[in-house]
This record gives C-alpha cells, sequence and structure tokens, in this order.
C-alpha cells in the first residue's frame, strides 16, 4: 500500500540528534538487504555518519509523523548518492522514492551512486527510479563486494542529447 507521503513523514535535514535511531535503522536495513550483520561497530559507524558523511553530504531523512521514528535516509554530494537505506519493515511504501525524487530536483547534470551488485532489490529499485546500471567493480570498502555503477541523468539532458547538444 503506498501512502501518502507528507501526512505520512516529514523529510528533514540530517541532525546529530538523529544519530541513535538513523544509525539503528541503517544498521537494520543494510543487514537485511545482505543478509549479514554490520561488520562495522557501532562507535566507528556512528563517527563516519556525523564525522565524515556529513562533513561533506547533505543528509536528509524521512520522519514517521506520528512516531517520530527514522524510517529512511539519503546523503548525497550533489553529483552522487552515496547512501540511501529505508528500514524493512517501511520498505515498498515510497519512501525511497521520495527521498529520491527530492535530490533528484537539485540534480540538474545528473546523478551516480553504486550499489551492491547482489542486492538484487536495490538494483530494480534503482532501474524503476530512471538509473541505468554502466559497470561492475570491486570497491574494498564494501567487504570485497562487487559494486554496480549506475547513472541517472534529467530528462531534459537526455532530449537535448538525443537532438545533437
Amino acid at each position: 500500500m503506498l501512502f501518502d507521503m507528507k501526512h505520512y513523514i516529514d523529510i528533514v535535514d540530517y541532525h546529530p540528534r538523529y544519530t541513535e535511531d538513523t544509525l539503528r535503522m541503517w544498521r537494520e536495513s543494510k543487514a537485511f538487504a545482505l543478509g549479514k550483520a554490520e561488520s562495522q561497530s557501532l562507535a566507528s559507524h556512528r563517527y563516519y555518519l556525523n564525522r565524515v558523511l556529513a562533513a561533506c553530504n547533505d543528509i536528509y531523512l524521512a520522519i514517521e509523523k506520528q512516531s517520530g521514528q527514522v524510517l529512511g535516509m539519503i546523503a548525497t554530494d550533489g553529483e552522487s548518492i552515496t547512501q540511501l537505506y529505508v528500514a524493512p519493515d517501511a520498505q515498498r511504501q515510497g519512501i525511497g522514492s521520495c527521498l529520491v525524487e527530492l535530490v533528484k530536483e537539485s540534480a540538474i547534470n545528473g546523478l551516480m551512486l553504486y550499489t551492491v551488485e547482489i542486492n538484487r532489490q536495490a538494483r530494480e529499485f534503482w532501474q524503476k527510479q530512471g538509473f541505468i546500471e554502466c559497470e561492475t567493480k570491486t570497491i574494498a570498502c564494501d567487504e570485497g563486494m562487487i559494486d554496480v555503477l549506475c547513472e541517472w541523468q534529467p530528462k531534459e539532458l537526455t532530449d537535448h542529447s538525443r537532438m545533437g547538444g
């Protein structure tokens, strides 16, 4: 069932007061998607979120209005979507799509991202969002897993390039 997002969630800028809820959701979502627990310690993950990711990305959270629970997060540096996670119980309700659309609105030159090759559900999600799989490669930070590079171009750019520039 798809919800009317504006009545169900608020999209807010990340703030450190959301750290613990964001990490809980992020770790649950990643474990659900990959079928294994997060290998990074909670302290290390907390440091990464607040000192590394937040320093060079805009991070938006989907907060359930009724409970105040963090249901999703997206991080972008303006050219790439560096993170997207939605709580397992909140997936397939439009939250991820809502977060992606928010980022697409300001991505005039398109976006790129990497997703893990073994995560079929994520790859299908990105294809539905208009991303095209371009190449695969092994990235050391993902425990040797193969990542797939995906790219998205705004319709205006795609139409313009078809007309010869």
